[in-house]
């Protein structure tokens, strides 16, 4: 089996385990009348296998059990989740349609793309928080590095020959920023999404990659590719051995987090955004699906769509400053 399917497989084997007896969100109330009375769709803007889709997988059964619907993980993998946000963005307001999303699409994509065909604060109304997904560097199992200064070190004996791989746009903004933080050169290979990415690193088409917890934890147990650092200003509980990519004194200051939420297209329903609201935000917020998806590694927390909105204003807000600093050019 190719390395990309064995990893998608791990992933999803290990999702729908947990799935197993989850009986996590709160029973809904006051639902508006005659909503939900079809199934619900949730677009994922990455592919199966990645951080996000596996915490939609369990999230969406949660959702389903509490609105006694059907709720329907659909990937739209692609252009840095343009794709996946733009058919979110357009879809009917009706509370069928819902987005998990990440920082790329709505903190990132606005300062990395000269032109975007939605706007993620005019588009969408926010739902919830959902939590953070914390990113770690990986390198190839060949590579001489056990630390971060040694991949800096390695990248400046080495001339030319230090490449990175990114299946998001924390992947980009983390590369970039440690290439510039080091003054080390570093080749960027982009992927559509982040399990052809983790394979080609295995492979050693490419030396490190940033990549989240969520999606790569499995791979780094299995012993196929090496953690050296968290790309958070402190260490994880999540991952709690491995040190922040700050502690490497040329590298202070550096701290870059991903998170996740979940938002409806603009103009939904008030009342529809607050039912899914109250599910979704004490699903995260429970202790029981906290610790389900923390064996993910992925730390979850829920919030008011309020909360999310502002939230997200100010986030494009930091995001801009983090791109604008490692010297990334709109594309």
């Amino acid at each position: 089996m190719p390395l990309h399917q064995e990893d998608l497989s791990l992933s999803r084997r290990r999702a729908l385990a947990l799935l197993g007896g989850l009986a996590l969100a709160p029973a809904a109330r006051a639902q508006p009348a005659g909503w939900p009375a079809q199934p619900i769709k949730l677009i994922v803007p990455f592919a199966a296998g990645s951080g996000t889709d596996a915490v939609a997988r369990i999230t969406a059964q949660a959702l389903s059990d509490a609105l006694k619907t059907p709720v329907v993980v659909d990937n739209k993998a692609g252009a840095n989740g343009i794709i996946a946000a733009e058919f979110v963005a357009k879809a009917p307001p009706d509370g069928y349609t819902l987005f998990m999303t990440t920082n790329t699409t709505h903190s990132a994509n606005p300062s990395l793309m000269k032109s975007l065909p939605y706007d993620p604060v005019k588009d969408f109304a926010p739902v919830s928080r959902m939590g953070n997904l914390p990113f770690m560097l990986v390198v190839n199992n060949d590579l001489p590095a056990k630390t971060v200064a040694d991949l800096i070190a390695w990248g400046r004996a080495n001339p030319g020959k230090l490449s990175y791989a990114s299946g998001n746009s924390t992947g980009i903004v983390c590369g970039a920023t440690l290439s510039r933080m080091s003054g080390v050169p570093m080749l960027h290979v982009p992927y559509k999404s982040t399990p052809p990415a983790i394979a080609d690193l295995i492979g050693g088409q490419v030396q490190f990659m940033f990549v989240d917890l969520a999606a790569g934890l499995a791979t780094v147990k299995a012993g196929k590719m090496r953690a050296i650092a968290v790309t958070t200003r402190e260490r994880t509980k999540l991952f709690s051995e491995l040190p922040p990519v700050a502690d490497t004194p040329e590298l202070k200051g550096f701290d870059i987090t991903s998170w996740n939420g979940v938002f409806a297209p603009a103009g939904t329903p008030r009342e529809v955004v607050a039912a899914l609201n109250r599910v979704l935000a004490g699903t995260a917020n429970s202790a029981a699906f906290r610790e389900r998806v923390s064996q993910l590694g992925f730390d979850a927390f829920g919030s008011t769509p309020e909360e999310l909105g502002s939230f997200t204003v100010a986030e494009l807000g930091k995001w801009k400053k983090l791109i604008e600093d490692a010297g990334i050019q709109k594309q």
